[in-house]
């Protein structure tokens, strides 16, 4: 097993989003590389925007079945790269785009499709690429929230959804 870490925008969405792709085997929602000296932020700090964090989702999945450069470029398909600090209409520092890593064999298989992916846009993507600095879960009301209220605001489109599960890899 691997993880890795998505900021997307609202983690909602995201984390639905990767529920859906073969080979994920868990997803968390939470809060990554935010101010150090909050290392349990809530979701009510993080939305002030004063505390670093983005809504992040921690995706644990088996590298036998889905690789690494396939969830990037996955991401990619669930975000607009060019939106700086907004997805959908969420906005705020919160809802920043990343992908954060934890080796340096994960940086180099990210850094690879995000070359790739700048090759699409003329202007710079907006997307960190950083190490994992923190992370902290959210509560229990956020987890699996579009499973839980499948009705529930999304920024993502349903058909993206249904997208991401016909997609294979390996």
């Amino acid at each position: 097993m691997q993880v890795i870490y998505f900021a997307g925008g609202c983690f909602w969405g995201t984390e639905h989003f990767f529920q859906q792709v073969q080979g994920v085997v868990r997803t968390e929602t939470g809060f990554a590389n935010g101010r150090e000296d909050l290392p349990e932020p809530t979701y009510e700090q993080v939305y002030t925007d004063s505390t670093g964090y983005a809504e992040t989702v921690k995706v644990e999945f088996d590298e036998a079945k889905v690789s690494l450069e396939f969830l990037v470029r996955m991401f990619f398909r669930a975000i607009d790269p060019l939106s700086l600090n907004q997805q959908g209409h969420d906005v705020g520092t919160r809802y920043r785009t990343g992908v954060y890593y934890v080796s340096e064999e994960q940086k180099a298989v990210i850094e690879a499709v995000f070359e790739e992916e700048q090759k699409k846009y003329k202007e710079e993507m907006k997307v960190e690429l950083l190490p994992l600095k923190n992370y902290w879960p959210a509560d229990e009301y956020h987890q699996k929230y579009l499973d839980k209220h499948p009705n529930g605001y999304c920024h993502l489109p349903m058909e993206l959804f249904r997208w991401a599960k016909e997609q294979r890899d390996i």
